[in-house]
């Protein structure tokens, strides 16, 4: 292996749901096109995308880190009905806050729940609460700019450098359906094998 990573996962059926996730193919370009991802890089950019993945929600299908862009095919479910629990709230919180954090959200919900001292407690301040991180999850837009934010941060702290480090804003197409899906995970491995060869 040349330090190109692929991974794909199998597109499970969306049976006993009312709405089907949408599936984007997404790429994004290094401005100028410079080759920055090495070994170093490509295992960075691996882990921000499992976090934003296990952040919001969102599942990652197929990936592919060329030398000087990526492509990505991306699940976006919509958002549970009724909400996330607040266990899972807690959760996906868990992966960018730390301890404190969590617990302090945690604080403010169930005095929110026990507020009155009525069943249900105060639900406009729950759903407050829920609402300062629940836009950020189940969103496509939010999903890329979460990842290539955090990854430009480590990249220029890392490489001593300032500015943007993406071409322009990420690109994206929907893909319709199940087959089609595939046939996009399938071109995606291509391309890295196709990289793997040019080297």
């Amino acid at each position: 292996m040349s330090g190109k990573k692929v991974s794909k996962r199998w597109i499970s059926p969306w049976a006993e749901s009312e709405e089907k996730p949408s599936i984007y193919h997404c790429v994004s370009r290094v401005v100028d096109r410079r080759f920055v991802f090495g070994d170093e890089e490509r295992g960075k950019f691996r882990m921000f995308l499992r976090m934003v993945e296990n952040f919001s929600g969102c599942r990652v299908l197929s990936y592919c880190v060329m030398s000087n862009h990526f492509h990505i095919l991306l699940e976006v479910p919509p958002m549970p009905q009724g909400d996330l629990s607040d266990a899972e709230l807690f959760k996906r919180l868990g992966v960018f806050y730390g301890e404190i954090f969590v617990k302090s959200v945690a604080d403010e919900l169930l005095a929110a729940r026990t507020e009155g001292g009525v069943a249900g407690g105060n639900p406009e301040r729950v759903a407050e609460i829920h609402g300062r991180f629940t836009p950020r999850m189940h969103d496509l837009s939010d999903f890329m700019k979460t990842l290539l934010q955090r990854f430009t941060r480590w990249f220029n702290r890392t490489h001593n450098r300032t500015g943007t480090l993406w071409e322009d804003r990420f690109r994206s197409v929907i893909v319709e359906s199940g087959t089609a899906a595939r046939t996009m995970a399938a071109y995606i491995e291509k391309s890295s094998e196709f990289q793997r060869a040019m080297e």
